[in-house]
């Protein structure tokens, strides 16, 4: 799904299974993908040994999910039976459940009916089936899906005559990608395709070189794809069938997909990936600690009865979902993260990997799930030089001043509109380095951030626990969008998180191992610890504070700092200019000797 997701389809589809059978599995893929993936999705639903009960806990699963498209089909008959036939209480036709839908649920969903340009198992007079396509669209039918073909020439006849009889609804012809050629004939014979003969012919004689029928199949394919489009017809619906390689060369084929690394094509309505679940759609704040943990943020929100839409609010009313909850933890077996991130054995062996990351050679992180984007580009090697010092980046992004917002790399929100950043930094930092830094964060009049250990030593300089946005957009005739903000109460939750993923990766590694014991050091004893340059204009004012700063022998041994004693820092980090704040969020003065 996230591959799918970065190819900016306009919707995935997730089938059913005959009579149900694979109901509940059908019913979590469409709410994953649209509270998770941020994936709009269209469910299919059958007729097929569906009572009326049944086609209502689909319909209430789906509108829950926040789906508002669904297929309405009328469905194969069960494998144990030769003829499709009604179940007592259930639906005959398609067109009866396109009713049955528009009836219960009015236009909250758009329904998808099916097209067959070169007719169906049991009816293959056109003249009847265009008679029951206009039915299906006249009950309530938005647009129409057709059945795979390959025989293009015979698709755009059956356009025209589909226009013709005064059908005008989106057609979203179906396009069947080519994996093998033994697998291109099962289906084409499987849905009764007629092939052309140019098509055999070009794939034939090199029917046993899989690869070479994928390159071959591709050209073929996306060649019918323009003639297509060229034709009026300006959407393609994709048969992956679970396998993305061969529809993404297609659309790379088509200029149609985006580079690895770079946003797709498809304009972004927020900085970060929305969910779409039904009580999600409005929500546009979060905060920036989970800009590379999009799935463990919904995770752990899910249970909130409101989403911030406008502005932050008060987070101490919804509670942040427990860290060992699922979709919160490290992914990955134990060998599976050890062979992507080996067995560091120093700090500089931890450092390389963060670098590794930043380069590109490594598609994640514990706290990053994504790759690296291209937004990181004005700020890359000021990020590996901190980490060449021993100081590990988590998250960041560079200040924007005023670009665009249909800027391919930082744009986002509605054409016309400018968007805008401030600096920001997330770091682990030894405990040794902790005091120097704050003192140079103190000399600076725009610069705030907040700092805590595992156990919850938590030092502060801003100036309150509200919402500080870091990411804004300004768009005609809206007011001032405020996507992304640092706070100090969601602040507390990412520590957990983030300390739990450290945990996790070091457990990766067996009990006494130099490894576990390095990892679990510099989660024991490290800050992790958020900086924000308050300046939009400034873009190096962050990194600037760092000069000198690097952590004393990289290859050996961590040094064994004053260790950090239930929830108590040592004096010298401590004194920070009199203000201690304590991880409910409270603020007061300490006099410090």
């Amino acid at each position: 799904m996230d591959r799918m997701h970065d190819l900016g389809p306009s919707f995935v589809d997730v089938t059913w299974g005959a009579g149900g059978t694979s109901s509940d599995l059908t019913c979590e893929m469409v709410n994953v993908a649209q509270t998770m993936f941020g994936l709009e999705t269209c469910m299919h639903l059958t007729c097929t040994d569906m009572e009326t009960h049944k086609v209502d806990d689909a319909l209430k699963a789906a509108h829950k999910a926040g789906c508002t498209n669904i297929l309405a089909l009328r469905g194969d008959p069960p494998r144990d039976k030769e003829k499709w036939q009604a179940v007592e209480g259930g639906f005959r036709y398609a067109l009866d459940l396109v009713k049955y839908i528009k009836a219960q649920y009015g236009d909250h969903f758009d329904i998808g009916v099916a097209g067959y340009p070169e007719g169906c198992d049991d009816e293959q007079n056109p003249d009847l089936l265009m008679s029951h396509l206009k039915e299906k669209v006249e009950a309530g039918g938005t647009f129409i899906v057709t059945q795979m073909f390959y025989d293009v020439d015979n698709f755009l006849a059956w356009v025209d005559k589909v226009r013709a009889n005064g059908i005008t609804v989106p057609i979203v012809p179906g396009i069947m990608p080519i994996q093998t050629y033994a697998a291109f004939l099962r289906r084409a014979k499987g849905m009764n395709c007629r092939i052309p003969q140019d098509w055999v012919d070009a794939l034939e004689p090199i029917k046993n070189d899989d690869a070479a029928v994928r390159e071959v199949g591709k050209g073929l394919v996306a060649e019918m794809c323009r003639r297509i489009i060229d034709h009026g017809v300006m959407a393609l619906h994709f048969y992956t069938m679970n396998l993305a390689q061969s529809t993404k060369m297609v659309l790379e084929e088509l200029g149609l997909a985006p580079a690895e690394g770079t946003p797709t094509k498809k304009p972004k309505p927020l900085p970060w990936r929305q969910s779409l679940g039904l009580s999600r759609r409005e929500e546009d704040v979060r905060p920036v600690f989970w800009k590379n943990r999009h799935k463990s943020y919904v995770a752990r929100t899910q249970d909130w009865d409101e989403f911030p839409n406008g502005r932050w609010g008060d987070s101490r009313s919804p509670a942040f979902g427990e860290v060992d909850a699922y979709n919160i933890g490290l992914k990955g077996t134990n060998e599976q993260n050890i062979k992507l991130w080996g067995k560091p054995e120093s700090l500089r062996d931890i450092a390389d990997i963060f670098i590794r990351f930043l380069k590109k050679d490594l598609k994640s992180l514990p706290w990053s799930e994504i790759p690296v984007t291209d937004e990181a580009s004005p700020i890359i090697e000021d990020l590996i030089d901190l980490n060449r010092r021993g100081l590990l980046t988590i998250t960041s992004q560079p200040s924007v001043n005023g670009v665009k917002s249909t800027d391919p790399v930082h744009g986002w929100g509605p054409p016309g509109g400018y968007v805008y950043q401030k600096a920001y930094l997330e770091l682990l930092i030894s405990p040794s380095l902790l005091k120097d830094l704050i003192d140079r964060i103190d000399k600076t009049e725009t610069i705030t951030f907040h700092a805590t250990n595992k156990a919850g030593d938590l030092r502060s300089n801003a100036p309150g626990d509200g919402p500080n946005a870091v990411t804004w957009g300004v768009f005609p005739g809206k007011e001032i969008v405020q996507p992304t903000i640092v706070e100090t109460i969601s602040f507390i939750a990412w520590k957990d998180e983030a300390f739990h993923l450290g945990t996790d990766w070091a457990n990766c590694h067996p009990t006494g191992s130099p490894s576990r014991q390095l990892i679990e050091s510099i989660m024991n004893d490290w800050y992790l610890i958020n900086i924000v340059d308050n300046d939009f204009h400034s873009t190096r004012g962050i990194f600037e504070l760092f000069d000198g700063l690097q952590v004393k022998n990289l290859d050996g041994p961590l040094a064994n700092n004053e260790p950090v004693v239930n929830g108590h820092a040592p004096q010298d980090i401590a004194e920070l200019n009199g203000i201690h704040k304590t991880t409910d969020g409270r603020i007061f003065d300490e006099v410090l000797n």
